[in-house]
């Protein structure tokens, strides 16, 4: 198909902007990335200010060099630099003195954090057969780290229960809610039984969360063929997904509690913190949870009896899937060193020359489970590739207007620890004088993902179109707009800001990385970004992710790390550089317009799906459908759904709209006057802009995890790394909380006012030049 390039934004033209010209809408076809770069005005630089960053960044890209970045991962990868390793610490040592080889202020900064590590794992079947679990990783051919063990932690999930325990074995799918109440309609129940779930659908941890919850003694986590392995192509060494002894390792913490050190909740974890004992810690697995390879899987599933498995709970093994409970019988027994370990979380900072009390953050986490090459190294590298031509820049004279901060940050793999301590022992500095924070994590070939603060979409966009995707030699706007184009676009609560066909959306953010805790705690605007899509795998937190895999399967040429750098450093560059901070007030109204709609939808149709089950278990309609040969346990009626009052939140939006679109009209007269702001009205405008994300926090947080404060984004309680847009509203209604969503409704309309009250003094000290 042909393509049309992406016309010219059209943004919000700040006094000190050039216009761009008419005339550069769609093409007839697909240009390189340079071509609309040329045509484009950049937000927050006056035209002069544009043409020399347009220069910087030409100098920056001329200084990225792939073939040290395959330098640095074959050497950072070499060895085991999981959380409180040999080599872990030697990566961050390295890092550090790459930083101030370059020209950076270099510090490391430590943390004590809780990082149990295994002692014993068991998991045999005692019945109707025996069958003992291998829980072991082989080496492969073609895959020289795979034989290194030296230093490896062998699979287990981090911060689940000691325990040991025997029991009937029960499938439960994916293991999250909505399968448990496939579970009761099958009258199967799972008190006193152990589990076994499939990764997939959620967060790992929430599979075990949800199982205890509902009375299991264990939880046994598995990858199926199905999703990662041999269904999808062939696996390593002769493909690039998952044998049949691949382990997917990974943090089971209740995180949608809070992420980091769970024995030192919002404040950094220092040596001399005051700590809660591991009993007293809530985000601390209640029951013992393993995760075993689907060559382990594949004994205990086919001993399982009961009831055939759903069509859609069958996975890819040669095997009947049912769902049990037994006859298969297991023992699970699991000791793990509760033990603090060593967090080095290594900064680089570059001070501005203009505002060196306003930063830009741009952090890529260091650490791996095993030998992390794809992640997060494949990120890590990109990054420090990006610093390297930053400090070079630096060496000619060049000073960035505001501080740029670079972070390589230690223990995110268990539980975002080091970037939550550091954020944690620096809350108050950074709320002053944090403006944004740009994350990366793994990264590979393909398209463009990003998400983040719907501020920033027109900002992302500009980047976006001026950056060439090395593959099609189109813009990585253009590409990724392609793909979204041919693959649908969807309105749900994941759905991103944009509202435009030909602008790239942002994903709002749940979390998953180390942006968390700046977003989500603290209120500081943030971006996540990537390449993938054509890197398919099945070697995620296994011992095969490794050098040789990502040399034949992740980015080969590391054409796409050096893409990410130019991203990020455009990003990174652009933002601190800025006159007026790049931020577009209309498209995040909009959004939250969007997500109201959303959650008011949720309220209506919750209501009509009730009325219509009530309707069905009066009739007795659920019973007669089903055969009377089979278990089958009706639901029971729910009490009814009310009308909630809306009209506080409909009434703040509609103030919100208006607020910003009043300050795009103060900003296009302004720029119609031709008159620049003095520098005095920049700082008061920059400050304003600077707190907008954190006038969308709330100290007290949301219900029940009063950690994550941000009203209009947040990781769900139930899904882990999947947002929840109007976290407070929408989570009242899922879990027919109908008092608690009336007063959530309250909350946010005056969290809404409060920004929109933002905005307006942003227009007012505009209307000051």
């Amino acid at each position: 198909m042909r393509l049309a390039a992406i016309p010219a934004l059209p943004a919000l033209i700040l006094p000190l902007m050039l216009l761009a010209p008419s005339g550069t809408g769609a093409s007839r076809g697909p240009r390189p990335a340079s071509a609309a770069s040329d045509t484009s005005a950049l937000l927050g630089f006056s035209s002069e200010a544009a043409a020399r960053q347009r220069t910087l960044e030409t100098r920056f890209d001329s200084l990225l060099d792939p073939a040290q970045l395959r330098a640095w991962l074959k050497r950072m990868s070499s060895e085991p630099n999981q959380l409180g390793s040999p080599h872990g610490k030697v990566n961050a040592m390295f890092v550090d003195s790459l930083f101030r080889a370059w020209g950076f202020q270099t510090r490391i900064d430590e943390y004590q954090v809780l990082f149990p590590t295994p002692k014993q794992r068991v998991l045999e079947m005692v019945a109707p057969t025996r069958f003992q679990a291998s829980l072991r990783e082989p080496p492969v051919k073609g895959d020289a780290t795979s034989s290194v063990y030296a230093h490896r932690l062998p699979p287990y999930n981090a911060y689940s229960a000691d325990g040991d325990v025997t029991s009937e074995l029960v499938y439960v799918n994916q293991g999250i809610p909505r399968d448990y109440e496939a579970l009761a309609r099958m009258g199967i129940d799972v008190k006193g039984k152990i589990v076994i779930a499939r990764y997939g659908g959620s967060w790992r941890g929430i599979k075990p969360k949800v199982a205890a919850e509902h009375g299991a003694i264990g939880c046994i986590l598995y990858s199926d063929p199905l999703d990662d392995g041999y269904h999808e192509g062939e696996t390593w060494p002769d493909g690039p997904f998952r044998p049949p002894e691949g382990v997917q390792r990974g943090s089971v913490m209740d995180m949608p509690l809070y992420p980091g050190d769970p024995l030192t909740p919002g404040v950094g974890a220092t040596a001399d913190a005051k700590r809660l004992s591991p009993e007293e810690a809530p985000t601390i697995m209640k029951i013992p949870v393993l995760p075993v390879s689907y060559a382990d899987a594949k004994p205990l599933l086919a001993a399982l009896a009961g009831p055939v498995a759903p069509e859609g709970w069958r996975g890819g093994l040669p095997i009947t899937y049912h769902v049990g409970p037994g006859p298969a019988k297991v023992h699970l027994k699991l000791a793990f060193d509760w033990k603090l370990a060593t967090a080095y979380d290594v900064v680089g900072m570059l001070p501005g020359s203009e505002r060196p009390d306003e930063w830009v953050l741009r952090g890529n986490h260091r650490d791996g489970w095993v030998f992390g090459a794809e992640d997060p190294l494949s990120g890590q590298v990109a990054l420090l590739e990006e610093a390297k031509a930053v400090g070079a820049l630096a060496r000619t004279g060049w000073r960035p207007r505001r501080t740029i901060v670079y972070l390589s940050w230690d223990g995110e793999e268990p539980a975002l620890l080091g970037s939550t301590e550091w954020v944690e022992d620096h809350a108050a500095e950074l709320e002053k004088k944090a403006v944004l924070y740009i994350n990366s994590d793994s990264n590979g070939r393909g398209f463009l993902g990003v998400g983040g603060s719907g501020t920033l979409v027109r900002f992302v966009n500009q980047v976006a179109r001026e950056v060439t995707d090395p593959e099609t030699g189109v813009s990585v706007a253009a590409r990724a707009l392609a793909r979204r184009d041919v693959e649908g676009r969807g309105d749900d609560e994941a759905s991103g800001s944009g509202g435009e066909s030909e602008r790239l959306p942002l994903s709002p953010l749940g979390s998953g990385s180390d942006y968390s805790p700046f977003l989500q705690h603290l209120g500081i605007a943030s971006l996540n970004l990537g390449y993938g899509g054509e890197s398919r795998g099945g070697i995620y937190h296994s011992a095969y992710d490794s050098f040789d895999w990502y040399l034949r399967y992740g980015d080969p040429s590391f054409a796409y790390g050096v893409t990410l750098a130019r991203t990020a450093g455009r990003l990174t560059l652009r933002m601190a550089d800025a006159q007026v901070l790049p931020l577009s007030l209309t498209p995040f109204a909009k959004d939250v317009a969007r997500y109201a709609d959303q959650v008011m939808a949720l309220a209506d149709s919750t209501r009509k799906a009730t009325a219509r089950r009530n309707e069905r278990v009066a009739s007795d309609a659920y019973r007669l459908a089903h055969d009377p040969s089979e278990t089958y346990v009706a639901p029971d009626s729910q009490a009814g759904v009310p009308y909630l009052d809306f009209s506080p939140l409909q009434n703040a939006v509609a103030a919100l709209n208006q607020s910003a679109a009043a300050y795009d009209r103060a900003l296009a007269a302004a720029s119609r006057d031709g008159g620049a702001p003095s520098e005095a009205v920049r700082a008061r405008l920059n400050t304003i802009l600077g707190g907008l994300e954190q006038s969308m926090t709330r100290k007290d947080g949301l219900p029940r995890r009063p950690w994550f404060r941000h009203q209009i984004y947040a990781p769900g309680f139930y899904t882990g790394y999947g947002v929840k847009t109007l976290p407070g509203v929408r989570e009242a209604i899922e879990q027919r909380s109908w008092d608690e969503a009336t007063e959530q409704i309250r909350i946010l309309a005056g969290t809404l006012r409060q920004v929109a009250a933002g905005m307006d003094r942003a227009r007012e000290a505009l209307s000051a030049s």
